[in-house]
């Protein structure tokens, strides 16, 4: 069962209570190179990144963040890193949430100024902490900056800002060890109401990013906790959208297109399986339905499990079979086994938009 969280509005996508989980990333552009910052949202937002997060450096940066907030739809986060009054300048161009690191703000005297700003423009905030950035102070109080570090920093932060009537809040403690990550968000959910971002921090590049995220998202929201995720990889951003919508689908918490499963490929595989589910994947892009598709290789395993799909196909040495509905639909000959089930997708789609009303074609 999925955590109850407090509702938080950033623009207009919903963040926790009874909203689906969100997808969001950064972008890797200057934010004061205006042209290359909107050409990269649009591509995550083409992706399926739903909230969009700019780093403010400088006074160019947040005046930039204005007029690129004026070009797209997604909600706008400012990213704050030291300077209190990028924050307070962010929000007058617009910012629709603002993230700031109670490790390195400047302490309450500072954090204050950004508080009234963010009540008055009805701003929420991202209290981020990092493993990188905790306060020295409970760097030694913990031993490092362990699970319990994170989830003191947070609540220290939380606490001040109720004690402002400030409760506009989301939580995100990240490090970029899994195990630490974890432990932190499990801490502080049971601690707070309020809604939590969710990612493993400086996961990396391709595969190990991929893996150490998927297991420290995933981990999380199988246990119900998690409101909106980024997963953070070394280079395109956009790279992120794409694993995390993963991620999500995979914990059954949405879907955002067909399910595709294939066998590992052995001895007994006679088709070349792998070229094959390559295809498939294409031939798929763009479609929305959640339709499970299973793309086997052989007669062992092949059958049942082509069985549990919408649409399947076994391969043999001599020809194909087609599953539909639970049932063999066909066989058919190997050469023409692509094209088949190419053919009786497009039949369930038109079936399907036809019984919701739409006349788009596949």
């Amino acid at each position: 069962m999925r955590r109850k969280s407090l509702p938080v509005k950033v623009a207009n996508v919903m963040i926790g209570g009874r909203a689906p989980v969100s997808l969001q990333s950064m972008t890797n552009t200057d934010t004061s190179d205006v042209v290359a910052t909107l050409e990269q949202v649009d591509k995550l937002r083409v992706a399926g990144c739903e909230l969009i997060r700019l780093a403010v450096t400088n006074k160019s940066d947040a005046k930039a963040l204005g007029v690129i907030k004026k070009h797209i739809s997604l909600p706008v986060i400012a990213d704050i890193q030291f300077d209190f009054r990028l924050a307070l300048l962010s929000i007058e161009e617009g910012a629709d949430k603002i993230r700031i690191n109670p490790g390195n703000i400047g302490g309450k005297a500072k954090l204050i100024y950004i508080v009234e700003k963010a009540k008055e423009k009805g701003v929420p905030l991202r209290i981020g902490v990092n493993s990188g950035s905790i306060d020295k102070v409970l760097r030694a109080k913990h031993g490092g900056a362990t699970a319990d570090a994170l989830v003191e920093s947070a609540l220290q932060t939380i606490d001040f800002l109720e004690k402002n009537s400030f409760q506009n809040i989301i939580i995100s403690l990240k490090a970029a060890s899994v195990i630490t990550t974890i432990s932190a968000y499990k801490k502080i959910a049971d601690c707070t109401p309020y809604p939590l971002h969710i990612g493993v921090t400086e996961a990396g590049r391709g595969l190990k990013g991929t893996v150490k995220s998927s297991m420290g998202i995933g981990s999380l929201l199988l246990d119900g906790i998690g409101d909106t995720v980024r997963v953070s990889l070394t280079g395109d951003p956009v790279e992120e959208i794409f694993v995390a919508k993963e991620i999500l689908q995979a914990a059954g918490l949405r879907s955002f297109g067909p399910d595709i499963i294939s066998c590992p490929t052995c001895a007994r595989c006679k088709i070349d399986l792998e070229n094959l589910v390559k295809k498939v994947e294409e031939m798929v892009q763009g479609i929305d339905f959640p339709l499970k598709i299973a793309v086997m290789g052989c007669p062992v395993n092949g059958p049942g499990e082509a069985r549990e799909a919408d649409i399947g196909i076994s391969g043999s040495e001599n020809f194909g079979i087609i599953f539909k509905e639970g049932r063999v639909f066909k066989k058919v000959p190997l050469p023409e086994l692509f094209e088949s089930l190419e053919k009786e997708i497009k039949e369930i789609l038109t079936q399907k938009k036809h019984c919701v009303g739409t006349e788009d074609e596949f």
